[in-house]
């Protein structure tokens, strides 16, 4: 699970400051005020750890992608080439990672259950104006009390030296004959090939590298513009890894559980159901359907459609003749439990096209899928509704003020600023900002004037 996650210059931020995340973390603001970009930063990092060119320092991606940041220039704040990319962040490790000791078979080196890991990635220009490289300048480690860290030499070579910090007086060994400096880090967290030739105890570096891929091999995401649901949806067996970007693999998904069956725990003493009947069974708690099924057209065939029932007396229908929401929310609801246990979710507006009541039901949801799957989920929000609820569950201890980070995002001097809402154990927000969710008293005081004038006017 991510700890902490801090960046500067990227986007419309200059500097965000350190955020905690906990199971569930909800960014909230106005339009443009920099939520989706926090989302994007590891979005970004998570096309650079699947990248297959090493030599690339950040695969800021294409219409392809998850995110598309264009060139790195225009990824910086104000497009500053003189001020880098920082970024930092910490996560805890699914089970503990030792290390032993090169030097002794029986003895441990390194052991713990958590990391962090930073870089600061500049620009390296070629001479031509505007015209250049992004380059790592600094690439650091942090692991039971040791840092271990790649640093450029100097501003014109591309040479770095490695460090371990003398916490516990371990110190890296060169080995004979190999004086020069390394080469580059592996895109911005790799440690190149040549640290283990030119070491002779740096070999559990890659360790950490496997940790930080790992990391985001477990980070799924979900987009605000999902996929207008089809009458009819061909599945030739392939097994997804997540949902899609707008939600388009949501059928597959269904279809691959079933085949696999697979069955998913709704925590102690409560029988496990398949991911079909579980999405069923929220559809019908949030009030949308009655009944839910993916059946083939054909025996055998590959083309399958999904029925719905709106009432239990209701004829059964296409998911395309039912209403909108129902085929919004079900990309949300699958991946939270298609999803492995101990994942890593990014939702942006998971609201979007949902009646209010919905959107409340919806924070159950995601409670759900934190407490009995072991899942963190990282949201960008619009939705009054969904805060509202996630306050009452604190409010009647269904999770605790901990398990929620709330942070209010706004624009300030041109810059992305962020406010955390202190969540008290009663579920009562202590730093409610102005306008948070619109000036609600403003618009019922300005309703009220206009009302009281058009009557004395018509009593006049």
């Amino acid at each position: 699970m991510l700890t902490t996650l801090t960046f500067k210059h990227f986007k419309s931020w200059r500097a965000t400051g350190e955020i905690r995340l906990a199971p569930i973390t909800a960014l909230f603001g106005s339009n443009s005020s920099g939520k989706s970009s926090i989302l994007q930063m590891l979005l970004l990092l998570k096309q650079t750890a699947e990248s297959p060119d090493r030599s690339q320092v950040l695969n800021l991606g294409d219409d392809r992608g998850s995110v598309d940041l264009g060139t790195f220039p225009e990824a910086l704040f104000n497009h500053d080439l003189t001020a880098p990319l920082e970024v930092r962040m910490a996560w805890r490790l699914p089970r503990t990672l030792e290390i032993e000791d090169p030097a002794r078979k029986s003895g441990m080196l390194f052991r713990d259950d958590e990391i962090d890991f930073s870089t600061q990635i500049g620009w390296q220009a070629n001479g031509e104006p505007g015209l250049g490289r992004p380059v790592v300048d600094v690439m650091r480690y942090g692991f039971s009390g040791e840092t271990f860290s790649m640093t450029r030499v100097n501003g014109k070579t591309l040479e770095y030296d490695l460090k371990a910090s003398p916490a516990r007086g371990f110190k890296f060994t060169r080995a004979p004959g190999r004086p020069w400096k390394l080469p580059p880090p592996a895109k911005c967290y790799g440690f190149p090939d040549q640290v283990r030739a030119y070491y002779q105890n740096a070999s559990f570096l890659s360790d950490l590298e496997l940790q930080f891929e790992e990391l985001f091999n477990r980070l799924f995401y979900l987009g605000p513009l999902r996929e207008y649901p089809k009458r009819q949806y061909p599945w030739a067996g392939a097994q997804p890894a997540d949902m899609g970007r707008r939600g388009e693999r949501v059928v597959d998904a269904l279809l691959a559980s079933r085949e696999s069956g697979v069955t998913i725990s709704r925590g102690r003493g409560r029988k496990r159901q398949s991911l079909e009947e579980r999405v069923a069974e929220w559809l019908k708690e949030l009030g949308m359907i009655h009944s839910f099924q993916v059946r083939p057209i054909t025996k055998g065939g590959s083309l399958f459609q999904v029925w719905v029932r709106r009432h239990p007396k209701a004829a059964e229908v296409l998911i395309t003749d039912v209403g909108f929401g129902v085929s919004q929310i079900l990309p949300v609801i699958a991946l939270c439990y298609y999803s492995p246990e101990g994942s890593i979710l990014l939702l942006e507006q998971p609201e979007i096209h949902l009646h209010p009541k919905v959107q409340a039901g919806l924070a159950d949801v995601l409670i759900d899928a934190v407490t009995t799957r072991g899942i963190q989920i990282i949201l960008e929000s619009h939705s009054e509704h969904l805060l509202r609820r996630l306050q009452r569950r604190v409010a009647e201890e269904t999770i605790r003020p901990d398990q929620a980070a709330l942070y209010f995002c706004f624009t300030q001097e041109r810059e992305s600023k962020l406010t955390s809402l202190d969540l008290d154990p009663f579920g009562i927000i202590q730093n409610w900002p102005k306008d948070f969710f619109g000036d609600e008293l403003g618009e019922i005081a300005a309703m009220s004037r206009a009302a009281l004038g058009r009557k004395r006017k018509v009593a006049s």
